[in-house]
């Protein structure tokens, strides 16, 4: 994705609905150009075309969340992807910055199998050629394309995983690692069961917010990749519980 292509989501995450021409004269560059661009980022999944408009999705969508700092998260993915090798199979839950691993994981590394409990994530990256994606079964959330419960935990019995990673909603240092739905924090913990660490993928605003759910304890997390903006009071929390804090620069 260009930097281009970048500042156009930036622009439409502020806005949620602009015209092409807008977006054209902000960019500096043609209407033709921006069109292109546009329909790059609509197969992608990122954004919808209207007659005359680009349209982001609804701010619930995880299509959406995808376009708000997607240069951070990308960068976070990339460097997450690091610490995968080659053959390996990982676990991986739902959230923006898990869709963009997985994309960077099918491009820079061989053999590589994910297990998911996310719709969205195998649809995703799995029309690519390297792409080998497990899609655990339950019951489908439209929300937040996920799938959740009793199925989902039998399932996630089946398989043993050195990593999982996941994304976040909030922390606390009292409770640790907090989500917003309490059906996707069981099946996050149900994933953290068959997995030998846990690795947390996010940008450093959601270490400001407060989770309606308990997900994690601090302890349980081995290690955390997310942008400097991380508060030092939060860093050193983390770090009294034995977590590794991985500062991406972007």
């Amino acid at each position: 994705m260009t930097h281009r292509q970048t500042g156009i989501l930036e622009l439409l995450s502020q806005h949620s609905r602009m015209e092409v021409s807008s977006l054209a004269a902000m960019t500096g560059v043609s209407a033709v150009t921006v069109r292109k661009d546009l329909d790059m980022l609509e197969t992608q999944g990122l954004i919808r075309r209207e007659h005359g408009f680009a349209v982001l999705h609804d701010s619930h969508d995880i299509g959406s969340r995808l376009a708000v700092q997607h240069d951070v998260k990308r960068a976070i993915a990339a460097a997450a992807a690091k610490i995968v090798a080659d053959g390996e199979t990982v676990m991986i839950e739902s959230g923006s910055c898990c869709a963009l691993l997985a994309v960077e994981l099918f491009s820079t590394r061989r053999d590589v199998t994910i297990i998911t409990n996310s719709a969205f994530i195998a649809g995703y990256v799995g029309k690519s050629p390297a792409a080998s994606v497990v899609l655990l079964g339950g019951d489908y959330q439209n929300d937040s394309q996920v799938l959740v419960g009793p199925v989902t935990r039998r399932c996630a019995a089946e398989y043993y995983v050195d990593k999982l990673f996941i994304g976040i909603d909030g922390y606390s240092g009292e409770i640790g690692f907090t989500g917003a739905d309490r059906m996707r924090a069981e099946a996050v913990r149900d994933m953290a069961g068959q997995a030998a660490s846990v690795v947390v993928l996010t940008t450093s605003d959601k270490f400001s917010r407060h989770g309606v759910v308990a997900l994690l304890e601090a302890k349980r997390v081995g290690t955390v990749f997310t942008d400097p903006g991380i508060p030092p009071g939060t860093e050193d929390s983390l770090h009294g519980h034995g977590v590794r804090v991985v500062k991406v620069q972007t």
